[in-house]
């Protein structure tokens, strides 16, 4: 067992480079981050292991991980809430800055709504088994014929079990904040099950998060959910022209909503 001066000696070391290195502040915030995320999935799993997998535990991860915006101080705005009011499947596109994502997931996701991830995050520990057990649906990236049977069954499900899908259609992180061409299997998904898409923006993070700075601080965010786009009557020859269609939406949108968040850290 460690002696007690040397336990107290090792908070009293880092706090002279806490208080002057924005680096490790925010290696510290970012490891914590994960870490409590990995932390709080224990309880999760023996709460949702009853049930076995199913959507419905989503539920049980929301509640669970609601309160983690308050850790960091961050505040999040919510506009067009009602338009995710609608019965019935639908699809859920969304831009994806980063990790962080998922305050503003936890913050409006709907009942019997599920993210479609890729496959490496059902091997994370804790984190990969309460996901599995909250329906989330695994794809692998790197084989497009698996990527596409599993968007075919996927579509099949929401129509027999009525499930919602979240989809991130960069299909990758993008922490510049500039979207990157849109994959086109959630627009395939929408029109083979024809069910409407819903557009979710997250505005930039650069009023409390930097990546290339190294800097996670305190600030605000706004999550606009727009109204659903219908897919009724479209087939795959509309897929592209949809995709783009989508793209610049969201584009548009992230323009206009991160314009007083970047103004105001003198970013625009």
């Amino acid at each position: 067992m460690a002696p007690l001066w040397l336990l107290l000696a090792v908070p009293l070391l880092l706090l002279p480079l806490w208080l002057l290195s924005v680096n490790f502040r925010y290696y510290c915030k970012m490891a914590f981050y994960y870490s409590w995320i990995m932390a709080l999935a224990v309880p999760v799993i023996p709460l949702c292991l009853w049930r076995g997998r199913d959507v419905d535990n989503m539920r049980i991860v929301r509640s669970a991980l609601q309160h983690v915006k308050n850790l960091y101080g961050i505040k999040i705005e919510v506009k067009g809430l009602e338009n995710l009011n609608i019965k019935g499947p639908y699809v859920i596109i969304s831009n994806h800055q980063s990790s962080l994502d998922l305050m503003g997931m936890m913050e409006i996701l709907p009942d019997r709504c599920v993210a479609i991830a890729k496959k490496e995050l059902m091997y994370t520990g804790t984190v990969g088994l309460a996901c599995w057990l909250a329906g989330i649906v695994f794809i692998n990236r790197q084989k497009k014929s698996d990527a596409k049977s599993v968007m075919t069954e996927a579509a099949q499900t929401m129509l027999k079990e009525n499930i919602r899908l979240w989809v991130f259609p960069e299909g990758t992180r993008n922490h510049d904040g500039n979207m990157l061409p849109f994959k086109r299997g959630a627009f395939h998904l929408a029109v083979q099950a024809q069910v409407p898409i819903i557009p979710v923006v997250f505005s930039s993070y650069n009023d409390f998060y930097n990546r290339a700075e190294k800097r996670f601080t305190s600030g605000k965010c706004t999550v606009q959910i727009l109204p659903p786009m219908e897919t009724r009557g479209l087939t795959t020859d509309d897929v592209p022209d949809l995709t783009e269609k989508s793209r610049d939406l969201l584009i548009s949108t992230w323009d206009e909503i991160s314009a007083p968040l970047l103004k105001a850290s003198g970013k625009h």
